[in-house]
């Protein structure tokens, strides 16, 4: 694939999408984990799926494996590897937390690991040279994009365009500026039957229940007086024996296959304008859009290339390589195309320095930000009372 051919593609595709069949590590019928939601529940759903050549379709019990906004993720993360590995150069804002004393190190948070990217919260309440990010002169730009002025974004953060982003957190709250996803990546498993969960321990000192232990206010505990008040069961105190258990709810899943569906959405960068210096032009637009679209590329063949390893029990495997179509005109035959993440990081290479001979601003070394005091005695006080707790909080 050639850089010319992602131009004409912009011009007049549709999507580039990518369906990769998945199948267990552990082979057909080995049960896998998927995420779960509120009361221990999966995100089951009947779907149609077309047989063969589309004619007949089943309704199937499906299970969501990884959501849209943990592909997201995903990629955002294989793309801060390549940063980190220096594999490719791109726009990144970093939080440095290194000279912040805390109790366990932060290190950087940049806006590839930010929940709201360039929106976030922690970039938000960091400070540019002294002077708080949003209000600084680089952080204004963000002000005021939008579909008709996304230059500002394609210089700091092109992800934010890719993934999507809404400045809610910004001086405009509510109103702050909306992007929509211009690539949307899930996995789901087909004909998918609910499992088991079974638990157990066996304690090799043999410890009994009636053996109450006091448990005090630091987590310390010593064992309890005959009638002491508040005396609980050594398993408390993770000593014991638990009878074994069997619960319907949660117990992973056994599916026929896994699909990954990947689609780039030509139309939403179409949507996008890139002025310079409030000056509209052709150019300006067709090259920022290659560098969009490349980089998604980049994104998703790179968060290939780590593997899917979505979470305990949950090791997918693709059951062939991965493959591309462009969905040209209505009417046309999709184009199959294969591209490995070092192809597309050298498309990628070529669209960047396209668009920067154009005149596109495009920042390839990163900002530093430096926590604000707000924010770091935040940060430091939530480690304290975590440390003092020895307990995770939802909120």
């Amino acid at each position: 694939m050639k850089l010319s051919d992602l131009r004409v593609a912009i011009q007049t595709g549709a999507a580039f999408r990518c369906r990769t069949t998945l199948q267990p590590a552990g082979g057909q019928g080995d049960k896998v984990f998927p995420p779960t939601y509120l009361g221990a529940k999966y995100a089951m759903e009947e779907r149609i799926l077309a047989d063969g050549d589309g004619a007949e379709t089943r309704r199937s019990p499906c299970v969501l494996l990884d959501s849209v906004q943990s592909q997201a993720n995903r990629m955002e993360e294989a793309l801060q590897q390549a940063v980190d590995a220096n594999r490719l150069k791109m726009p990144v804002i970093e939080v440095d937390f290194s000279k912040v004393e805390l109790i366990d190190p932060v290190g950087k948070i940049t806006s590839l690991q930010a929940p709201h990217r360039i929106a976030d919260a922690i970039l938000r309440d960091s400070e540019l040279d002294g002077i708080p990010f949003r209000k600084s002169e680089v952080g204004k730009q963000v002000d005021n994009t939008s579909n008709r002025n996304a230059t500002p974004l394609f210089e700091l953060c092109p992800t934010a365009l890719i993934f999507g982003v809404w400045d809610s957190t910004g001086p405009k709250g509510g109103l702050g500026s909306k992007f929509a996803r211009a690539i949307v990546s899930e996995i789901v498993g087909y004909d998918a039957q609910s499992g088991a969960k079974t638990g157990s321990r066996i304690d090799p000192l043999q410890i009994r229940a009636g053996a109450q232990v006091v448990i005090n206010k630091d987590g310390t505990w010593k064992l309890a007086g005959e009638k002491a008040k508040g005396a609980k069961s050594p398993s408390e105190v993770n000593h014991g024996n638990i009878p074994p258990t069997i619960d319907d709810n949660a117990g992973g899943v056994t599916i026929s296959r896994a699909e990954q569906m990947t689609v780039i959405s030509m139309p939403a960068l179409r949507r996008l304008r890139f002025p310079v210096n409030g000056e509209y032009k052709a150019e300006y637009d067709d090259a920022a859009r290659v560098v969009l679209l490349s980089l998604g590329l980049v994104a998703a063949t790179l968060a290939a290339e780590a593997g899917l390893d979505l979470r305990s029990r949950c090791l997918l495997w693709a059951t062939d390589t991965l493959k591309w179509e462009v969905i040209g005109k209505p009417g046309s035959t999709p184009q199959e195309v294969q591209l490995t993440a070092e192809q597309a990081i050298d498309l990628y290479k070529s669209a960047v320095e396209a668009s920067v001979k154009v005149g596109l601003p495009y920042r390839t070394e990163p900002i530093v930000l430096r926590p604000g005091k707000a924010l770091i005695e935040l940060l430091q006080r939530s480690q304290e009372i975590a440390a003092e707790s020895g307990v995770e909080e939802d909120e």
